[in-house]
């Protein structure tokens, strides 16, 4: 009930905002006002361990920030919120059943988080600008903005591994993508459970080594990630199963990972419940597909690159 109606409490202004009967200023305002409660229902949602339960209400909490990101474009914590929401969806949710749609969403996601990240008034637009001018903006960059720019490399790097399948052209997006994860290195290694070490673990896994993976590399990667979060957010722990293990071909500790998270208790990090318990299950489908991953001489890994 206490979640119902936290959520109750963005209604009237949602419908305020449609039938327009507010100037845009005061719109602004009110949204703005509304940022701790937005705060309190975050935290909420994080520590709700019934998986079914945050999964069906998702797609009405997408919609309801993009409502409020049309009264109010230029607010970041709203794209903020966004981004996270959209790229958490994808890839908890979609990416299992509809790689297309998963990209699309890490895509909007994308878009949202460097709408956040040009505040900074160094950014030059990254996606029109040239690699040099990107650069240039990225030094500039500061801790304040490391919230903004985990979100774009994140979403950035999900939406290229997944769409270039679809739309080779968004390879040329690469070179970005991995200059903005050696800032995020540089600027704070630690954000989000040590979640860019996570990404490197998962960039040098997953590519083969004659497009520059490094399974040495991937592992040093995902051993900081473990560290860093102490073993407790277990989505570092799926992605080393799906990437590093798979691409090393190693069956057993495959398998040993994936139980590790299927096993983990409930109250692993309360703070983060909902995303434990949704690997989880994501932990599950992905031990019966184990026949699929190891076939024989490698046949998955030849049909199944990644960029």
């Amino acid at each position: 009930m206490r979640n119902i109606r936290k959520q109750t409490l963005l209604l009237p202004v949602l419908i305020l905002l449609l039938a327009g009967c507010t100037s845009s200023q005061r719109t602004k305002m009110v949204i703005s006002n509304m940022k701790p409660i937005m705060e309190k229902m975050s935290i909420s949602t994080n520590q709700n361990g019934d998986v079914e339960t945050v999964r069906q209400s998702m797609p009405a909490s997408l919609i309801q920030l993009d409502g409020f990101i049309e009264a109010d474009p230029d607010n970041q914590d709203l794209l903020l919120r966004a981004a996270e929401a959209y790229s958490g969806y994808a890839f908890l949710f979609v990416e299992d059943t509809d790689k297309w749609r998963a990209a699309k969403l890490h895509k909007k996601a994308r878009d949202y988080a460097l709408r956040a990240l040009m505040q900074n008034k160094a950014m030059s637009d990254p996606l029109s600008c040239s690699n040099d001018d990107f650069d240039c903006g990225l030094k500039e960059l500061t801790k304040d903005d490391v919230r903004a720019l985990f979100f774009s490399t994140s979403s950035w790097l999900s939406y290229l591994g997944l769409g270039w399948k679809f739309d080779m052209a968004i390879v040329n997006d690469r070179p970005k993508v991995l200059a903005m994860m050696s800032r995020m290195m540089e600027l704070d290694e630690t954000f989000n459970y040590g979640a860019i070490h996570a990404m490197y673990g998962t960039l040098n896994s997953a590519m083969p080594s004659h497009l520059g993976g490094d399974l040495e590399q991937a592992k040093y990667h995902y051993e900081k990630a473990f560290l860093i979060s102490e073993s407790r957010f277990l989505p570092w722990h799926f992605l080393f199963a799906k990437y590093y293990c798979v691409q090393a071909q190693d069956r057993q500790l495959f398998v040993s990972t994936l139980n590790m998270i299927i096993n983990a208790p409930e109250n692993l990090l309360p703070e983060k419940a909902f995303a434990n318990e949704a690997v989880k299950e994501k932990a599950k489908r992905m031990m019966g597909m184990a026949d699929v991953f190891f076939e024989k001489d490698g046949e998955y890994l030849k049909k199944n690159l990644y960029l």
